[in-house]
């Protein structure tokens, strides 16, 4: 028997159609099939890290001065308002727990330039990330301290564990001006002998008490973004992968973020 050609043509391509089909919408069937294949082969398990400080009423403040009592308010209650939904206001310092610095934060020029946190680098704020532990060195970040260290070049972001971690500084309600940070001329260093565009720190302030704006300077005149305040209880030395999401705040030298690290 002959088959016409234009017959075989077009059962070919109604079969071929079929087939392109079941590759869009596959059956519960494929899916299931595909689901215990991908069960059975090698999965790397990742490790998800939480290094943002829950916005708690007994979270210390910078100074002292902005205590987060009543960061967080019903305005209108279900039970207490007969609303129909519970909704609350979130009233708090920009600089408040886990937070970043713009360039703003310290350089007026750039602040009325705009420089915010809303225009801050997401290429900068998510990436392979240094964690480097010197919470066994006395006294404050240096440039000594840092020469120690040996940052390679290329590493371009960097989170330094101090001794206000193993102190618990952001467990106390108080604000401790005792608190590890860098000086002026480590500042200086880092942004002269690296190539860091990200530094991080454990407690309310990556300056030194007895220096605020030397330090701010050096970073923020470079436009390094900087993270405060950060929770590295569970965190150790090595490299990781940083998620660091403020909010999109404008006209806002710095704010509030999440921060997460995925190893």
């Amino acid at each position: 028997m002959k088959v016409c050609p234009l017959v075989l043509l077009l059962w070919i391509t109604a079969v071929n159609a079929l087939e392109l089909v079941d590759e869009a919408y596959p059956s519960i069937e494929t899916l299931a099939c595909a689901a215990r294949s991908a069960g059975t082969a090698r999965v790397e398990k990742k490790r998800i890290t939480d290094i943002t400080h829950e916005l708690r009423s007994d979270l210390p403040s910078f100074g002292g001065e902005f205590p987060l009592t009543d960061a967080v308010k019903l305005v209108r209650g279900m039970r207490r308002d007969k609303e129909i939904c519970n909704f609350s206001e979130l009233k708090m310092i920009v600089h408040s727990g886990t937070h970043v610095d713009a360039p703003g934060h310290f350089i007026n020029e750039f602040y009325e330039a705009g420089y915010d946190v809303n225009g801050l680098d997401l290429e900068i704020l998510v990436g392979p990330v240094l964690i480097v532990d010197v919470s066994k060195e006395e006294g404050h970040i240096t440039e000594q301290v840092l020469q120690k260290l040996k940052i390679p070049r290329g590493v371009e972001r960097v989170i330094f564990k101090t001794a206000n971690t193993p102190r618990r500084l952001m467990y106390k309600p108080e604000f401790d001006t005792s608190y590890v940070g860098f000086t002026k001329e480590g500042a200086e260093w880092l942004v002269t002998n690296t190539d860091i565009k990200l530094v991080g720190i454990d407690y309310l302030s990556v300056a030194i008490w007895e220096d605020l704006t030397g330090p701010h300077e050096a970073f923020l005149s470079r436009k390094l973004i900087i993270v405060e305040a950060l929770k590295l209880d569970e965190v150790d030395a090595g490299l990781s992968t940083l998620y660091c999401l403020p909010l999109r705040l404008i006209k806002a030298e710095g704010g509030p973020a999440r921060c997460i690290l995925i190893s």
